[in-house]
């Protein structure tokens, strides 16, 4: 694929303005290495780290990349919440990246907080113009591609940020609603089988948790990894779109995606929307704030009780 091609591709991409107004298209949302590699010196291109460990960045990243350190950058410092639009704003100007860049997104963990990264871009009105790495940091460092510690140093840009579009992201009120078999919309809960049953509250050595174990009613439990090949790149799309129809996720209804605090479900709401073009939010405030409050139903299928230890 040459730059002005995947450009051309990106902007076929239609994002849906509405709450559940129907599918958005299915776009080549994802490129490759050599790709990337091909395009590290293109003006149009801007890349970036969004890695868990956000240390990995310093010690060696893809030439060219800027970090985009998830503890302090893509979220409001003073509350649970995403990037505030004047802060994320200034980041994306300081790197250059304007109305017409093609912006790539990698990290560790199989692109974990690199999907996370792509969802905040969504919101901000600017996933038309987002891609993900293909395979991420993991594949990157298998081929032994380069890495580089210098610095990125763009000229900054006059990019405006649109107001947020709350249409891709779904809040505690509109999972209760349909826990509470309100409203005709699947549920995918992508966290292990053992969290999804309640036997465990969360992975091990996490320090977010909830006092409750389970899993939202209605919800069904297809974990992340399994969309993921050995080398951390997606399964093609028909063998995604089997693995969610056996859930009876098929894209013919809205569907929610959540997971503990909203990273790994954002991989999987990248697959669903991006890749299969189905009609998807995120619910990023997920289990920690679902499984922490008071009133709403659960199923517990395990039956482990919260003992404070």
């Amino acid at each position: 694929m040459t730059a002005i091609s995947g450009i051309k591709a990106l902007s076929a991409i239609v994002v849906s303005t509405t709450l559940f107004a129907g599918s958005v298209q299915a776009s080549d949302a994802l490129v490759d290495a050599t790709w990337l590699q091909e395009n590290l010196a293109n003006p149009k291109v801007r890349v970036f780290e969004v890695s868990v460990d956000t240390g990995v960045y310093e010690r060696g990243h893809i030439p060219g990349a800027a970090h985009l350190n998830w503890h302090t950058d893509l979220v409001d410092p003073q509350k649970r919440d995403v990037a505030s639009r004047e802060a994320f704003e200034k980041l994306l100007r300081d790197a250059g990246v304007d109305k017409d860049t093609t912006i790539v997104l990698y990290g560790d963990n199989n692109n974990w907080f690199a999907a996370w990264g792509a969802w905040v871009f969504e919101v901000y009105g600017l996933g038309n113009q987002v891609k993900l790495l293909d395979g991420g940091r993991k594949l990157w460092e298998a081929k032994g591609l380069p890495l580089d510690t210098t610095l990125p140093d763009h000229a900054d840009s006059t990019l405006a940020l649109a107001d947020r579009d709350n249409s891709v992201r779904a809040r505690f009120v509109d999972v209760v609603a349909v826990a509470e078999g309100k409203h005709d919309i699947k549920l995918v809960d992508i966290r292990s089988a053992d969290e999804y049953a309640g036997k465990i509250f969360a992975p091990e050595g996490v320090k977010e948790l909830s006092v409750r174990a389970g899993h939202i009613p209605g919800a069904v439990n297809v974990p992340w990894g399994k969309i993921v090949n050995e080398d951390g790149t997606f399964k093609s799309a028909d063998d995604i779109k089997a693995i969610y129809a056996e859930k009876g996720v098929d894209g013919s209804k809205p569907v929610i995606t959540y997971c503990r605090i909203g990273e790994r479900s954002s991989h999987t709401w990248f697959a669903l929307k991006k890749i299969l073009g189905y009609d998807v939010r995120n619910y990023d405030g997920s289990w920690t704030e679902y499984g922490n409050a008071v009133g709403v139903p659960v199923n517990n299928i395990a039956g482990t009780v919260w003992t404070g230890k």
